[in-house]
C-alpha cells in the first residue's frame, strides 16, 4: 500500500512554480455555455459561450461564433467571435475580420484585419503593459463590464 502514500518529505507541486506540468488543450465546444470564470494555464479554444472572466491562459482562441461576457487575462488571444469586456493580452491580441470586441485592449502588440470591430480603447506597447502593474492587473485594474441588458444579435 506504499504507492498511495507519499514520502512526508516530498513537496507537491504547485501551479506558478517551475517544473509544474502544463494545462493542454481546454475546448468549449458549439452550444456549450460555462457561467463562472475560466482559470488555465494551456490553450483555451472557445466556440461556445463563457459568462465570466478568464484568467491565466498562454493562449486564448476565440471562434467566429464564440461569446465571452466577461474580463480576459492572456499571454496571446486570437479573437474571431465577440467579446464584451477587457481583454488583456501581455504579447500579443490579434483580431479577425468576423470579431467585435466591445471593451478596452490593453497588449504589447496588436492585429486588427478589415472586418474586426473594436469598440473601446486600444492601449499597445510595453509602457501601457507596465503601466498596469501587478500579477492581477486585469481584475485590479480592468473596468468591469456590466452583464445586464446586453442583448448579441445572431
Amino acid at each position: 500500500m506504499a504507492i498511495f502514500n507519499k514520502p512526508p518529505t516530498e513537496k507537491p507541486i504547485m501551479r506558478n512554480e517551475p517544473g509544474a506540468p502544463e494545462a493542454g488543450l481546454s475546448v468549449i465546444a458549439p452550444g456549450m455555455k460555462i457561467i463562472g470564470d475560466v482559470e488555465s494555464t494551456g490553450v483555451i479554444k472557445v466556440e461556445g459561450t463563457i459568462e465570466g472572466a478568464i484568467r491565466g491562459a498562454r493562449q486564448l482562441l476565440l471562434g467566429r461564433q464564440g461569446v465571452i461576457h466577461g474580463n480576459v487575462r492572456t499571454q496571446e488571444a486570437v479573437i474571431g467571435g465577440t467579446i464584451v469586456g477587457t481583454v488583456v493580452a501581455d504579447e500579443r491580441v490579434e483580431i479577425q475580420g468576423t470579431s467585435s470586441v466591445k471593451g478596452d485592449i490593453l497588449t504589447k502588440s496588436i492585429v486588427v484585419l478589415e472586418g474586426g470591430v473594436i469598440n473601446g480603447t486600444v492601449r499597445m506597447g510595453d509602457q501601457a503593459m507596465a503601466e498596469l502593474g501587478g500579477a492581477d492587473r486585469s481584475e485590479s485594474k480592468a473596468p468591469q463590464t456590466p452583464r445586464q441588458n446586453i442583448a448579441l444579435s445572431q
